[in-house]
């Protein structure tokens, strides 16, 4: 098995010719003032058999995206739909409609939930979104290798459940912005992060028992976010400082080789 990042939090997982993706977006411009298309971010290398959602905000869930990359009827895996009503849902009812709009195979599934999708056995894992919004994450099984993706989670007390479950791991793919929000309808606002930071994700990482470390969801090339989105300054120093031997920093576009 091999992983590429294709930016932000995407992933493409390929095994025995076949390969899925993990929150694949194309367009950040909800999330980028000034984005340009095109930059931070890479498309997969072919059709895929399915797509894997961390959660419906729209920086993890581009419908259009997946449209474009899904084989014809291949699923798309996700959590369920917002608690309340549109005013607690406003982070994820772009994405909601979006997937209703292009007609995708949307499946929404339980944490510890299984299925065989080709070579690959995935399982949705339980994660904390930073917003309140319902949130997966994903262990991916293929080829004997074992793979981990963590969306944009907090830090959290499941991990040791999903480390007796799946442990060790080969590479995990962990969020490292550690953006404090300050959303609108989120008020008063924390000033704690919404998505796990350098040391939160290292201090993950050595739970899962990760060969490799990975950080991700956060692009330095795109400097100018949304009001009320403040990262870490420098998420790749700070990541290699807390995570270690482990560290592997993978820039956008290239692979990761499990096999070797």
């Amino acid at each position: 098995m091999r992983v590429r990042r294709l930016g932000w939090a995407g992933l493409e997982i390929e095994a025995d010719g076949q390969r899925l993706v993990i929150d694949y977006v194309r367009d950040l411009s909800p999330l980028f003032t000034g984005w340009k298309p095109g930059e931070g971010l890479v498309m997969p290398n072919g059709k895929v058999a399915a797509a894997l959602v961390t959660h419906l905000h729209r920086d993890h869930t581009d419908a259009a995206a997946l449209a474009d990359v899904l084989t014809p009827g291949a699923p798309v895996l996700r959590p369920g739909p917002g608690h309340g009503d549109d005013v607690d849902n406003m982070t994820t009812l772009l994405a909601e409609r979006e997937l209703a709009q292009h007609r995708l195979a949307a499946e929404i599934v339980d944490a510890w939930s299984t299925r065989e999708i080709g070579p690959f056995r995935v399982t949705a894992v339980p994660a904390v979104d930073g917003l309140g919004d319902p949130q997966l994450n994903w262990v991916v099984h293929a080829d004997g290798q074992r793979v981990f993706h963590g969306g944009d989670t907090m830090f959290h007390g499941y991990w040791w459940l999903v480390a007796r479950r799946f442990s060790p791991f080969d590479a995990v793919f962990l969020p490292a912005n550690g953006a404090v929000v300050d959303a609108p309808h989120l008020q008063p606002p924390s000033p704690l992060p919404a998505a796990m930071d350098p040391r939160q994700s290292a201090a993950a990482a050595e739970i899962l028992d990760a060969r490799y470390a990975v950080p991700m969801h956060y692009e330095a090339e795109q400097p100018d976010k949304i009001a009320g989105y403040v990262e870490v300054a420098d998420p790749e120093k700070e990541f290699r400082a807390h995570a270690g031997t482990r560290a592997r920093v993978l820039p956008v576009g290239e692979w990761l080789d499990l096999t070797t």
